[in-house]
């Protein structure tokens, strides 16, 4: 096999694709379920340098976001950004190759895991810093803004970040100047290692909008409608030049904070509990409710999604890696802005 065997479609495609309905949204979900589960047993194989953090469990947060924006928008994501990747409609092939450090990958494989980027579908580069993603969103709303585009920056980041610097400085900015700009805290109950209870003094964080005179909702992150009619909603508010918002999304992490982490800390039961409303299921109930699908079709997709994501990682392990200079590639980016 070679590149083309997995990039029949173009990114532009794939994100097109995604508002055909319920069957091709599970479809998504579950190329990112695949990969994900495969990325969790190729690291603790030892094929991935460094660490990766997984988003299993909050599918439906990633779809629901690239359902309400436009390709014209732009996403500032964290170091959990493979869903949102993959929602947004980048290729696995440059995913995956990225996360094994392949020359085939997003950024030529050198930036890893947690360093994903294709402006094809306005991902912007994720960053492994935490609130680093708020004021970069809010750069870039600003831009649309100064230049007159009708676009919107939305920028995710977890529960921990808004008790950082960056996130209070882009709110109050965003604010101030009425960016066209979202604001997406995936609460998932847990900073890194830390449950949201022993570091922060309230666990509904929408409230901490109010302090910015800032429209804030708060939304079931587990399921894909509620995400999109929020993030739909937030938009076209952005869009008219009534300013940002604030939305929080209650999810959970169904892995650790990093592939290092096996979450001891956990009380029992917690795991299992938020088990119950994975979003995967919740779609698979809702096709079987709607005859859209049939049970053997939802089985099917899933069979399909492992064999996939199975017969990619056999071809990247025979990708070649970058060369040594390839870290100077891409630092400098020039554009006329006529």
């Amino acid at each position: 096999m070679n590149k083309e065997a997995f990039s029949k479609e173009t990114a532009l495609q794939r994100r097109v694709k995604l508002r055909e309905g319920l069957r091709p949204q599970y479809e998504r979900m579950m190329e990112i379920r695949a990969l994900e589960n495969s990325v969790n047993e190729l690291f603790a194989g030892g094929s991935i340098a460094g660490t990766t953090h997984l988003c299993l469990g909050q599918e439906a947060l990633d779809i629901g976001i690239a359902l309400a924006l436009k390709p014209t928008d732009v996403v500032s994501a964290t170091y959990r950004s493979h869903g949102i990747a993959l929602a947004l409609g980048m290729m696995p092939v440059e995913v995956m190759g990225e996360i094994l450090g392949k020359t085939v990958g997003c950024t030529g494989g050198v930036g890893g895991s947690m360093h994903l980027c294709d402006m094809s579908v306005g991902l912007l580069p994720t960053s492994a810093i935490v609130g680093a993603g708020y004021p970069v969103a809010a750069g870039a709303a600003l831009a649309f803004q100064n230049l007159g585009q009708s676009h919107v920056a939305l920028a995710m980041a977890g529960d921990g970040s808004t008790n950082i610097g960056a996130f209070h400085e882009a709110l109050n900015l965003a604010a101030i100047w009425k960016l066209p700009v979202i604001f997406v805290v995936d609460n998932n109950v847990y900073g890194e290692y830390s449950r949201i209870n022993v570091t922060t003094p309230i666990e509904d964080l929408y409230l901490r909008g109010a302090s910015y005179d800032m429209p804030s909702v708060v939304v079931d992150g587990m399921s894909v409608e509620a995400v999109e009619d929020a993030i739909a909603a937030a938009a076209e508010r952005a869009r008219s030049g009534e300013g940002p918002t604030l939305i929080e999304a209650k999810t959970y992490r169904f892995a650790g904070h990093s592939r290092a982490d096996t979450a001891p800390y956990r009380p029992e039961g917690e795991l299992e509990s938020w088990a119950e409303r994975d979003p995967i299921k919740v779609m698979r109930k809702r096709l079987l409710q709607d005859k859209v699908m049939t049970q053997e079709e939802i089985d099917q997709v899933s069979i399909d999604a492992d064999k996939y994501v199975s017969e990619l990682v056999q071809f990247l392990t025979k990708e070649p890696e970058p060369e040594i200079s390839a870290m100077f590639d891409h630092i400098w980016a020039q554009d006329r802005v006529s």
